[in-house]
């Protein structure tokens, strides 16, 4: 402290020194890599859902949000002391794959989108081909648990079914890879069938005396749990909804002990927010209220030249993480998708993603760690030698404002990493990340600085 001062009635004025101010830069060469981290989660366990697209095309500028979110958020828990489990769950059972499979197999036909004989609700995209082509090639696939040749049967539904599913699973990855996201664990809805966990979760809900019949389907009392209306179970035909394999997959989570789950998905998942909630409450199974957490991102407009983009030429009718990747690179990529809050619509401007301005926030952050690098290396031709983590300059030297905004800026950054976490809300660092980066371009301007 430099001095204390009276400043009226009720009012005093702490001047702090500028030893304090600049003590940071000591804390930051001591803690290193550390810096910024803490243990405040204390080992505990936490499972991260997110991106969990169906193996039924290449990855879309959405799923591209929810990974580059999902990823994010799983690096600032770790940064809190978290024990985090990165999960994909695959829907790989539905009405979806069966359209899958007779999209693949009316390729492997030699049908087109353009005849009449085209299934009605078939993909359209050009990677179907791809993997029609490999099916009649006879190749082998290997996605994550299984390894998958292809039979060459035209006539096959079921083996074109499971080769489709493991190619576009692997495709998925590698995009995934590609963005730099990697999973612990990929969990498949089919094994909830196979492991007859669905059944059982049915049973134990009957058995707590939540469902009935009526209309020839059986129904969830979700109102008794706070839903605006009774769901459906298991339709007409024999079939379950969607939300009911969501239940059983949520109860295997918590039997993993899973005390903290957190859904990353888009917005359009909000409706079974109520329901799968509802149907965790109905297992009565000690199942907090309000478990599990969601983070629910908005949609993506991609826009080229003022125009948005729509489609891909590989997906048909999409634009896909890879086609940003290839135009903008990774790190833009994942720096523009994870930039906003995540309840609010993103467009992403690849004109801006790809431009060498100081309006493109990724290339102004890059700007700054490059002329630190410039300054370091003057300094070493200079023959002004330190190591990576020692300070060999005299801070009391330091006394600019611009100096002392720069080290509160930095002193900022352990209660952004606690923050962002606690709220879920990862974006904090990319703007975090443009403020430091405009105080180093600002110190730099002055007659006194450097380049």
């Amino acid at each position: 402290m430099e001095k204390v001062e009276i400043a009226g009635p009720g009012f005093i004025n702490f001047f702090m020194s500028t030893a304090s101010a600049f003590g940071i830069v000591n804390t930051i060469l001591n803690e290193a890599q550390q810096f910024g981290r803490n243990n405040s989660g204390n080992g505990e366990k936490v499972q991260v859902e997110f991106v969990s697209a169906n193996p039924t095309g290449p990855l879309h500028v959405g799923h591209g949000r929810g990974a580059a979110i999902g990823d994010c958020l799983c690096r600032l828990l770790e940064a809190n002391g978290y024990n985090v489990t990165r999960e994909f769950y695959y829907n790989d059972a539905g009405a979806q794959i069966n359209n899958l499979a007779l999209s693949v197999q009316s390729r492997v036909k030699g049908l087109t989108p353009e005849d009449e004989s085209w299934p009605e609700d078939g993909y359209r995209g050009d990677y179907i081909v791809d993997v029609a082509n490999a099916y009649l090639a006879g190749e082998t696939v290997v996605a994550d648990d299984r390894e998958v040749t292809a039979k060459a049967d035209p006539e096959d539904r079921d083996a074109i079914r499971e080769f489709a599913v493991a190619y576009l699973r692997r495709e998925q990855d590698l995009d995934l890879k590609a963005f730099g996201v990697q999973f612990d664990v990929y969990f498949l809805e089919s094994s909830l069938y196979e492991d007859g966990k669905v059944e059982a979760t049915v049973e134990r809900l009957k058995a707590n005396g939540y469902t009935y019949e009526q209309d020839g389907a059986m129904w969830l009392k979700t109102t008794e749990f706070g839903d605006d209306k009774d769901r459906v179970m298991r339709k007409k035909d024999g079939g379950y909804t969607y939300f009911l394999p969501d239940v059983a997959y949520h109860l295997d989570k918590w039997q993993r002990g899973f005390t903290t789950v957190i859904n990353e998905q888009g917005a359009d998942h909000h409706s079974t927010v109520t329901r799968v909630r509802a149907g965790l409450q109905a297992l009565k199974a000690d199942i907090p209220q309000g478990w599990p957490d969601y983070v629910l991102h908005q949609m993506v407009m991609v826009t080229r030249s003022g125009q948005e983009v729509k489609i891909s030429k590989r997906a048909g009718s999409y634009v896909t993480v890879r086609d940003l990747i290839d135009e903008v690179g990774r790190d833009a990529t994942r720096f523009f998708l994870a930039a906003r809050r995540v309840d609010s619509q993103l467009t992403f401007d690849i004109d801006l993603a790809r431009s060498q301005t100081n309006e493109n926030p990724v290339y102004y952050i890059q700007y700054a760690h490059a002329r630190i690098c410039s300054v370091l290396r003057k300094l070493a031709a200079e023959g002004v030698q330190r190591g990576m983590n020692e300070c060999v300059g005299d801070l009391s030297l330091l006394t600019l404002d611009e100096e002392k905004e720069l080290a509160n800026q930095l002193a900022k950054y352990p209660e952004l990493i606690a923050n962002s976490a606690a709220q879920r809300e990862p974006h904090h660092l990319t703007h975090y990340l443009r403020e430091l980066a405009g105080q180093f371009h600002t110190l730099l301007q002055r007659p006194q600085g450097a380049d």
